[in-house]
């Protein structure tokens, strides 16, 4: 955990001479937001939030575990499928979340996550639509309520260190996608057995999300006037920079997930071991963790929109990297450097929002609208690159695409920042 911070240390945002004050001002706003950037409360949010992380999109990490038998194409979908639930109920969720519904939203998501891990105890081997039911469907659902209402509470304790803040709490994707695949793979093989792994699994999962529920407060009151998103939809059409980082992020992440999906797959079919295999998705999801910690720390110095650029284009060069894999040197180097860079990339996703939405109140719908768009890509990418796979192994193919496409998503997030280059330069003009 973070150094504690005095709880009765605050950043206080004057009414005026900042640029920033729209975000910062409560509703109609005659009072200063404070902010505790720290203090037992915080960081006890921050932790909750690293244990939902680490039990939802960690666990996600590891549905590879459950249908090894599988086709690419098949394995493919039951990410793709999650992936895209998780952002399109995070527009339900941000909705709700606005209305002040959070704590309905906490509980539910947790209760849905634990029943749907004891489900998955009951499939039996090959029948691949009851993992897809219960990994595919039912976690992604979970995890969509559960995802935005914890990210967007953290703005709640934070301004001036909220990119660290957000940066440790996805670290607990990262925390889990090592653990859990690690664990499962030790449970179903060496141990219990399927059934009983995945009940011990899921006990222990709800033992963390109920630690998660006692930890997480939010601490600011529902607006009066909940955002609608029709009129937040309309003025998000008038924000230029928004909407290109909207369709920078649908093309990168069609191509983004190829790596997640196929590293392990790859590395076999050349002919390396399937222990190291199974490790080298470890291995990635190792130095993703590294890269999530270390955004709070480089991301103030560079900037966020430039560090999000800097990350995409090069987890875009190495996607077409993946067509030159075979031994175990090149799984190892390519795996590495991606985790890091494809840490940082869902590290800032969330700074990235709350920096382009100047109204605080918005925040969650803003969140539910982007994480809807570019779960699109998500639920994409990985399909259509197993059909370019084809059951040839043609990996140049599905290589040169998401390469391809990911590094279009790169040049757009460009624009916008040279929008909003120029945009800033124009107010500091017109300042007398």
């Amino acid at each position: 955990m973070p150094p504690s911070v005095s709880s009765t240390q605050t950043t206080e945002i004057p009414l005026s001479g900042v640029s920033h004050a729209k975000e910062d001002l409560e509703k109609a706003g005659t009072e200063p937001i404070q902010f505790p950037e720290g203090g037992t409360t915080a960081w006890c949010m921050v932790i909750g939030g690293v244990l939902v992380q680490f039990c939802g999109f960690g666990y996600t990490a590891s549905f590879g575990v459950y249908q090894a038998n599988e086709s690419s194409s098949a394995i493919s979908w039951i990410g793709g499928v999650n992936a895209f639930l998780t952002a399109g109920f995070g527009l339900i969720a941000g909705t709700l979340y606005d209305r002040g519904n959070f704590y309905q939203l906490l509980i539910g998501g947790s209760l849905l996550q634990s029943f749907t891990l004891f489900m998955l105890s009951l499939t039996r081997p090959g029948q691949y639509y009851q993992i897809f039911i219960a990994q595919g469907i039912g976690l992604g659902i979970a995890q969509g309520i559960l995802f935005v209402p914890t990210m967007a509470v953290v703005s709640h304790y934070f301004r001036q260190r909220r990119t660290l803040a957000m940066s440790l709490v996805a670290c607990g994707t990262s925390l889990g996608s090592i653990i859990h695949p690690v664990m499962l793979n030790y449970l179903f093989n060496r141990s219990v057995g399927f059934a009983n792994g995945v009940r011990i699994s899921a006990a222990f999962i709800s033992v963390l999300l109920l630690v998660a529920c006692l930890l997480i407060r939010t601490r600011l009151e529902p607006p009066k006037n909940p955002a609608k998103y029709l009129s937040i939809g309309k003025s998000i059409i008038h924000d230029v920079p928004f909407c290109i980082m909207c369709a920078g992020l649908l093309c990168f992440f069609i191509g983004f997930y190829y790596i997640l999906f196929y590293l392990q797959l790859d590395s076999v079919q050349h002919r390396n071991s399937e222990t190291f295999s199974f490790y080298s998705l470890v291995l990635l999801n190792g130095a993703s963790l590294i890269g999530r910690l270390s955004t709070g720390f480089i991301a103030p110095h560079v900037g966020i929109p430039r560090l999000m650029i800097i990350s995409t284009a090069i987890c875009g060069i190495l996607i077409l990297g993946m067509i030159g894999l075979n031994r175990i040197a090149t799984v190892v180097v390519l795996g590495t450097i991606y985790g890091y860079f494809s840490g940082i990339c869902m590290a800032l996703l969330s700074p990235l929002m709350a920096l382009l939405t100047s109204d605080i109140s918005e925040l969650g719908a803003r969140m539910g609208i982007a994480m809807s768009i570019l779960g699109t890509g998500s639920l994409l990418g990985g399909p259509i690159s197993g059909a370019l796979l084809t059951s040839q192994y043609k990996w140049w193919q599905p290589s040169l695409f998401s390469g391809l496409v990911a590094l279009t998503g790169c040049s757009l997030l460009m624009m916008m920042q040279l929008v909003l280059t120029r945009r800033k330069c124009s107010t500091e003009k017109q300042e007398p």
